[in-house]
């Protein structure tokens, strides 16, 4: 994170050890001879593009410096493309609000599944999805015009407005049923089989990359409450009972688990 630049370093004007004067950002250490560069440039090309990306206002750090979400969905974007490619796709998605400062290897969530983007133009981003990613998610039914859940990740100065979610997506449930209230609805979906375990009432899930609470925790199925703002702005006020989501569940419970199988002892 850039602090502001305030035109000196203090009001005494105490400059601190490994600080620049100007900016307050740290000195960066004297350069180690640099690896030579995957693409075949020359070694100080690379190191120069690559502290760009890393200090330039408005450019991404390295992806894998960054890929954090939240669950708070930015805009409601549309697929305008799909192109298979063997046993993957590229898909094509207009969403203005998140291309807005994207750049080549960007991360942006669609539905909850974090993609990389290869390509931006006219307010839409390209990212090729792997068969991994299809055999995982509910990407591979997406078809142009489909609407999607897009998130840009979060960075250290936001506030985390929902919980932590990676963009990894753990399994794909359906929609059971829909109950409305006078404002609000209670939606119930299927939990694929060794997932519930890491469900609890009260506790977080991600659907489609929408951060909510779960009211209703099963064996089989889970049940969240919508409130008008999550069914306006998010794919979940148009999903029909049958239609696949993304499910991520809170990744603190799956290190838990692995933790305590690890040391039998902290269980007892």
């Amino acid at each position: 994170m850039r602090p502001p630049e305030t035109g000196a370093t203090g009001p005494d004007g105490f400059v601190p050890p490994g600080v620049a004067a100007r900016s307050l950002e740290p000195v960066p250490p004297a350069a180690a001879p640099a690896p030579p560069s995957p693409d075949g440039s020359s070694p100080a090309a690379f190191t120069t593009a690559t502290a760009q990306a890393r200090t330039v206002p408005g450019r991404h750090l390295p992806r894998e410096e960054r890929e954090m979400f939240t669950g708070i969905v930015e805009e409601l974007g549309e697929v305008v493309g799909v192109e298979p490619c063997g046993d993957s796709i590229r898909l094509t998605v207009r969403g203005p609000l998140v291309t807005e400062d994207a750049v080549h290897g960007a991360s942006i969530a669609v539905n909850g599944v974090c993609l990389t983007v290869v390509e931006t133009a006219d307010g839409a981003f390209t990212a090729d999805v792997m068969k991994e990613t299809l055999d995982r998610s509910s990407l591979g039914v997406l078809a142009p015009g489909a609407r999607v859940n897009l998130e840009r990740p979060v960075r250290l100065s936001d506030r985390l407005g929902g919980h932590l979610v990676q963009g990894h997506v753990d399994g794909v449930g359906r929609i059971l049923s829909r109950e409305p209230g006078e404002r609000w609805e209670t939606v119930t979906v299927s939990v694929p089989a060794g997932l519930s375990r890491y469900i609890v009432e009260k506790g977080s899930i991600a659907i489609d990359g929408v951060s909510l609470t779960v009211v209703e925790a099963g064996d089989e199925h889970l049940s969240v409450s919508l409130i008008p703002t999550t069914l306006e702005l998010t794919t979940l006020g148009h999903k029909a009972p049958g239609d696949p989501v993304n499910l991520e569940v809170d990744v603190v419970a799956k290190y838990v688990e692995r933790l305590t199988a690890a040391r039998p002892e902290v269980t007892r």
